[in-house]
């Protein structure tokens, strides 16, 4: 019994083995590289989480060179990466602006008026994940 359980265990390690290195055929490791890491948004909030029913939404948002957002804020946690151009976001109530470029990180504030250009020549392109309450939406438009 022991020699088939040893058997056994030789057999799946052997099985995995091959699973693994079927997953990388380039025999290239991974490399993984920190983007960020934060504990508050771009107002200095610090991030806190819907309680109830956690929805994850993710978008993609292209914005055309010179245009500008409507003022708006989010209720829940937005976070964005910066895939291409140049974004300047102006928290309203403060006169506060932040300059983001390709391959920055944005925590958006949370509960505060703002407004978002592109001041770049290139459309800007954003990886956009929201966490909200579920079937909730994460902009409100000021009237």
């Amino acid at each position: 019994m022991r020699n088939i359980s040893a058997s056994m265990l030789l057999l799946v390690a052997t099985v995995y083995a091959t699973a693994a290195n079927a997953l990388d055929t380039s025999n290239t490791p991974v490399v993984v590289t920190p983007l960020a890491s934060k504990t508050t948004t771009a107002s200095g909030q610090p991030i806190t989480l819907p309680q109830k029913n956690v929805e994850v939404q993710v978008s993609s948002y292209q914005i055309a060179p010179g245009a500008t957002l409507p003022v708006h804020k989010h209720p829940f946690p937005r976070y964005a990466y910066v895939e291409q151009g140049t974004l300047r976001v102006t928290n309203i109530e403060t006169g506060a602006s932040n300059i983001y470029k390709s391959g920055d990180f944005i925590i958006e504030m949370i509960g505060q008026w703002h407004q978002a250009t592109n001041i770049g020549a290139d459309p800007v392109k954003l990886l956009v994940i929201d966490q909200v309450e579920q079937g909730a939406k994460n902009t409100i438009l000021k009237q």
